[in-house]
């Protein structure tokens, strides 16, 4: 029988995470808890004499050290600005990424919080201004290597790879591959009504980029914003899309209150209200791709097993078809 390929994140062990914090020259208790993230591998650690810290190996092969250095510097500029992120630690040398054993690694103090309550109009005003407050940050300078979010990233590149690969099951390729060559179509044009390129345009701005409210601790002093690893190169309207949810109205009310707080920091420019249903539409896809790029790694083949059966197929075409009404829709009115 044909043993399975080995994956990088097999080498893990734990006394390898424990050496790895230890290599920095903290004093591990031995606890080590594991925490919720699929993408890399993330613990808590307990120390001798010390709070505990949180330790992110980074995903072999996904970014280099150039794009995690450039994350780790926009957290550490927000950070400078008093913007509630959390930052990776710096050693002696000023030093935020670290390898043992081939792992590149970086860590990180642990915050406390829990998840916002979005149907607070008071909350969502107050995430609203320290989203201005990121962004007016995240407009001053360029990523030099950091990746974009557009249509032909999160789209086209997306869409090439899994028809490549031969992931679609045959009997499905073709429908699925006309509803998302349609979606597509449509994405480009709610980007030509907001006056945007569908490549890089000149109006994006460095972005969290995942800002969904699993990314945010709240606390009795307003939020923490946690997980830089998909900052990018995008339309400011990507970190507040995610933050709405609910029926049209309910939507407008919440974006309302958000861009009242937004625009206390930070100008925002209304025909991107064009691109929201394009974005969702936009993730949809790139979340396929992101799990067709995954299905290598053990973790992922326990959590996400529906991957490979036609049943989830059927349901992203029945899903992509109904987004691809959205697109016709008017954009949201903040109220």
């Amino acid at each position: 029988m044909t043993q399975p390929t080995p994956h990088p994140y097999d080498a893990l062990t734990p006394e390898c995470i424990l050496d790895a914090v230890e290599s920095l020259g903290h004093r591990c208790d031995g606890r080590l808890l594991g925490l919720n993230s699929y993408e890399n591998r993330v613990y808590e650690i307990g120390l001798d004499e010390e709070p505990p810290v949180i330790a992110k190996f980074y995903r072999p092969g996904r970014w280099n050290d150039d794009e995690i250095l450039e994350e780790h510097s926009f957290t550490l500029e927000l950070a400078e600005a008093e913007v509630p992120v959390v930052a990776p630690d710096s050693d002696e040398g000023g030093r935020t990424l670290h390898v043992y054993q081939d792992f590149r690694f970086a860590l990180f103090r642990k915050q406390g919080g829990r998840t916002p309550e979005l149907e607070d109009m008071k909350t969502l005003e107050w995430m609203g201004r320290f989203m201005g407050r990121i962004h007016a940050v995240g407009r001053t300078a360029p990523f030099a290597h950091r990746a974009a979010l557009n249509p032909i990233t999160y789209g086209d590149e997306v869409f090439a790879y899994l028809l490549e690969h031969k992931l679609i099951p045959l009997h499905l390729e073709s429908t699925y591959a006309s509803i998302v060559e349609e979606l597509l179509r449509r994405i480009k044009i709610c980007y030509e009504r907001g006056g945007r390129a569908t490549g890089v345009d000149p109006a994006d701005i460095r972005l969290h980029g995942d800002c969904h409210p699993g990314n945010i601790l709240w606390t009795p002093d307003g939020p923490w914003f946690v997980d830089f690893d998909d900052c990018r190169t995008g339309p400011a309207v990507q970190d507040l899309w995610m933050l709405l949810s609910g029926e049209r109205r309910d939507m407008e009310l919440q974006l309302g209150a958000i861009l009242e707080g937004y625009g206390m920091f930070c100008d925002f420019d209304a025909t991107e209200l064009h691109l929201i249903e394009a974005l969702r539409a936009l993730r949809m896809i790139n979340y396929t791709g992101w799990l067709a790029k995954r299905r290598d790694d053990p973790a992922f083949a326990a959590c996400f097993p529906w991957f490979t059966t036609e049943r989830y197929w059927e349901e992203q075409i029945l899903a992509l078809r109904e987004q691809a009404a959205q697109l016709d829709e008017p954009p949201l009115e903040p109220k």
